[in-house]
């Protein structure tokens, strides 16, 4: 018997059965080892020596293999056929030499590009070596990433407090959006106008014109510049008769586009289907590893982390035999189609993203797919058929056309094209995100007939303003196509890039574009001015250049590392020596637009409004940065540093307390105020004065007496249970809106509830959540679950359940929360399996608040409570809820 190790349990229930009884098909559930997150696991002065650590899930995961091994006649490593695939490999072999378990029993390394009966028999009828070159590549990368991560992330929490963590790799897809913002910033529209007459032809079909030229000179996109020019040009256009001066039909032949790389998969999946980058890969991941197909598990997609673009020689055949009998023998180009990739580094050797079998079309497999599943593997269908298929004819037809008023001639153009012959449009149509570049096919609508030399009626002329519109901020997938672009990461790492910029309030999603956030461009400035090298995306990508050629076997990984050590750590040295004062000038020049919003008034925008004598600057606080006043403490002039602060500041009138009126109770005076923390209000002063936060989508702008009242009035009491006779309240907590019963928490829709609900509803309303589930801890009630996933290796049920601080995954007493953005529905079952090993690994159960206090990855909560503390109890200028929860900087960073 032969010992195969892969990397997931569904992956080695599918190989088994193909492999038969002489194989013991083993999961490694991914990388079975790392580095500890402690100071010393990479050690420069010993050569980067390293240090590695098996958590206890791996552990027992390793014994299990290892008692397998020991009665077996030999080992097969059969993890992905990529880089992080080599160095599981190669760690499950290191710690099975350790164990002594191998003796002299032959250790073979098979890949297979796609789980399918034959790619798996073919590859191990060809084993081969553990490649040491990818290895080395893996090591010198893993290397990188820890040391910046280390040595650079004290760096930030000692001179920037409040900033996280910064990783090689996420900190230049960071400066890419901020610079992005920055640019978006600078911005000056410039006004245009684009003129255009509505014509007829003599045989009464109407058509429309752009103006191209005037005046004897060509006028290129946005040359008339302002309305009187316009009105002039349109003055010449209302009184001109219109000669057709020649027509041209020119055939135009388009090709399809490659097959699918990780990059692109993305890019049309979020386009297409309107899918996160992470969602993309985790549906991806499912149709690689295999479905059940009438009673067979099969691989749909060949492996999708990839920036290969070319097909195997067997996959472009059987493309062609199906295009010839789905589509016609019209649609098969004479030859092949072989594509190269333009992106920066890629590997060419990877296969791109394909169907197992051309022949299984999506309406083969609808019945066995769940919706994800079948979109995405549609839309792999189609373009890798489509990559094969003859190219599109379309005929796109010019009429210039001469408008002449006494003598005063203008040139204007109509453009038109048609599809003659669809060719590979038939099975797939480009489209890139956000209306880059519109969808294949007839894009400037058809012409009419129109013949040369005869007269044209005009029926109006059109002259419309317009200004220009700066960059659009990137989406997911524009961002990861930029990275490709550039060379910044790789097709493994992308998806998990974005995700950790989001976990780590670096940037927000709003309406599927990265926000950055004021964090976020605080640490991308930080960097900018005090180790701009290792930001420059040329430097990134060049690192990314150096690991491909350790893989190539071209250069030695350790001379790699110590070439980058040598500066960069020199460079972390001098910022010891570094001023708060220093790193607060620099970012106020770095930052100057988000910290001191131009002011309606025209003033200078870094005077104190308040005072009229300090200069505004930023300051660092232990919950991070804010905008203060020069004369502190005489002026206490603070606001919060945000992205859309410059609204906060003209609403709280330069953090002046704006009277709303008098509590009719105690008399006391209610306040508008704005903090460090953000707008607030107030009744009363001193130390003693109760303070309450605006909610979320509450402005300053909209807060009168009436609404100042009810925040201060929180919490507020509805009225005892009929049961058991204890009072029911709600309130606004740091997750949102609740009501609240002896212990039992159950979120409101909206603010708005809070205020209004009555005793019925909120009596239903626990009702409806005490019928999730009994018990829970602290008499809240256990949720309902979401979606069951099956038995646990250990005995026991798998579920994933929605609790008050957000989805989760549950075995037994193990509470593992599922990572920010991850849709409940998408979590699959070695996705839970591993959130459940690392939170046995850290700890064991968790419940409810401890859940969400501290996460799956160990990550504090405390530094958001001082954001977002409870309105009714919150104290803006130092909330209690913070003081109580605040974060100390950890003592390890993130890895990259």
């Amino acid at each position: 018997m032969n010992v195969v190790v892969v990397e997931s349990p569904s992956k080695a229930k599918t190989i088994n059965k193909y492999l038969g009884p002489g194989y013991k098909v083993l999961a490694s559930f991914g990388h079975v080892r790392d580095l500890p997150a402690k100071d010393g696991s990479v050690r420069p002065d010993e050569d980067f020596e390293m240090s590695w650590e098996v958590d206890g899930a791996s552990a027992k995961r390793m014994k299990d293999i290892a008692d397998a091994v020991k009665s077996s006649d030999g080992l097969i490593l059969a993890t992905d056929p990529d880089r992080e695939g080599e160095a599981i490999s190669w760690h499950v072999l290191d710690l099975l030499r350790k164990k002594k378990v191998l003796g002299d029993k032959p250790v073979r390394r098979v890949v297979f590009n796609a789980i399918t009966k034959k790619a798996v028999l073919d590859a191990m009828a060809e084993p081969r070596d553990i490649d040491a070159s990818l290895v080395d590549a893996y090591l010198a990368r893993r290397a990188l990433d820890y040391l910046v991560g280390f040595n650079l992330s004290p760096v930030l929490w000692r001179k920037l407090p409040g900033a996280r963590s910064a990783g090689r790799v996420q900190s230049v897809a960071l400066r890419l959006v901020c610079d992005r913002e920055a640019e978006i910033e600078r911005f000056v529209a410039e006004e245009y106008w684009n003129i255009s007459a509505l014509l007829k032809t003599p045989r009464g079909d109407e058509f429309e014109a752009r103006l191209v030229s005037a005046d004897g000179k060509r006028l290129p996109p946005r040359a008339v510049g302002n309305g009187e020019e316009a009105d002039r040009l349109k003055t010449l256009l209302d009184g001109a008769s219109y000669v057709v001066e020649g027509v041209e039909a020119k055939p135009v032949k388009r090709n399809p586009s490659p097959p699918f790389t990780t990059s692109t998969l993305q890019q049309a999946a979020s386009s297409k289907l309107g899918f996160s980058a992470s969602r993309t890969m985790q549906v991806a991941q499912k149709l690689y590893e295999g479905v059940d197909i009438g009673g067979e598990t099969v691989g749909l997609i060949t492996y999708m982390r990839t920036d290969g673009v070319q097909m195997a020689p067997e996959a472009i055949d059987a493309a062609r035999r199906a295009i010839g009998s789905q589509f016609g023998e019209r649609y098969l180009p004479e030859k092949p189609r072989f594509y190269s990739t333009k992106a920066k580094n890629a590997q060419e050797a990877h296969e791109a993203i394909r169907p197992t079998d051309f022949n299984r079309t999506p309406d083969q497999v609808r019945r066995f797919l769940d919706g994800d599943m079948l979109k995405l593997y549609d839309l792999v269908w189609k373009r890798g058929i489509a990559s094969q298929m003859a190219s599109a004819e379309i005929e796109r037809t010019t009429a210039e056309i001469v408008a002449d008023n006494a003598g005063k001639k203008a040139g204007l153009r109509a453009t038109g094209s048609v599809i003659r012959f669809d060719g590979f449009i038939a099975a797939y149509t480009d489209m890139k995100e956000d209306g880059e570049q519109a969808e294949d096919g007839d894009e400037d609508g058809r012409l009419p007939e129109i013949n040369a030399r005869e007269n044209l009626a005009k029926q109006k002329v059109n002259a419309s303003q317009h200004f220009t519109e700066p960059p659009p901020r990137y989406s997911e997938a524009t961002l990861i196509k930029k990275m490709e672009e550039l060379g910044i990461g790789r097709p493994s790492t992308y998806a998990a890039t974005v995700t950790t910029l989001i976990d780590r309030d670096y940037v927000e999603i709003d309406k599927r574009k990265l926000v950055p956030q004021a964090k976020g461009r605080l640490v991308t400035a930080f960097l900018e001015s005090f180790f701009t090298r290792y930001v420059e995306y040329d430097f990134t990508a060049s690192l990314e250049e150096k690991l491909d050629q350790i893989s190539a076997g071209e250069l030695n990984w350790k001379d790699v590392l110590r070439d980058f050590w040598k500066d960069f750590f020199s460079q972390v040295e001098d910022t010891k020596e570094l001023r708060v004062t220093n790193v607060l000038d620099a970012l106020n020049e770095e930052l100057a637009p988000l910290v001191f919003p131009k002011r309606e008034d025209g003033g200078d925008p870094r005077t104190c409004q308040v005072c009229g004598t300090g200069k505004l600057s930023l300051k660092l606080g232990k919950y991070g940065a804010f905008v203060g006043c020069s004369n502190y403490p005489e002026c206490n002039y603070t606001r919060q540093l945000s992205s859309d602060s410059n609204g906060d500041a003209e609403a709280a009138a330069s953090n002046e307390p704006q009277s709303l009126g008098k509590d009719p109770h105690t008399g006391e005076e209610i306040t508008l105020r704005s903090g460090r923390f953000g707008p607030y209000v107030q009744r009363g002063d001193g130390k003693e004065a109760k303070r309450a936060s605006l909610p979320k989508g509450w402005t300053p702008a909209t807060i009168d007496h009436e609404k100042a009242l009810a925040l201060l009035s929180l919490p507020r009491d509805i009225g005892p249970h009929p049961e058991t006779g204890k009072m029911i309240s709600t309130g606004i907590g740091r997750y949102g809106p609740f009501v609240l019963h002896d212990g039992t928490y159950a979120n409101l829709e909206s603010v708005e509830d809070v205020f209004s609900i009555g005793l019925n509803r909120a009596i239903s309303v626990l009702a409806d959540k005490q019928s999730k589930g009994a018990g829970g801890a602290r008499g809240r009630t256990a949720a309902a679950a979401l979606k069951e996933l099956g038995e646990h290796p250990g005995g026991g049920a798998i579920t994933v359940r929605d609790g008050r601080y957000g989805p989760y995954v549950n075995w037994g007493k193990v509470n593992a929360t599922l990572p920010r953005g991850k849709d409940p529905q998408s979590v699959t079952v070695e996705e839970a399996l591993a959130l459940i090993a690392e939170r046995e690994a850290k700890g064991g159960a968790t419940k409810g608040k401890a859940a969400k206090g501290k996460s799956a990855k160990g990550k504090s909560a405390g530094t958001k409570t001082a954001k977002t503390a409870s309105a009714g109890t919150a104290k803006a200028e130092k909330p209690k809820a913070a003081a109580k929860t605040k974060s100390k900087p950890a003592a390890k960073a993130k890895k990259d």
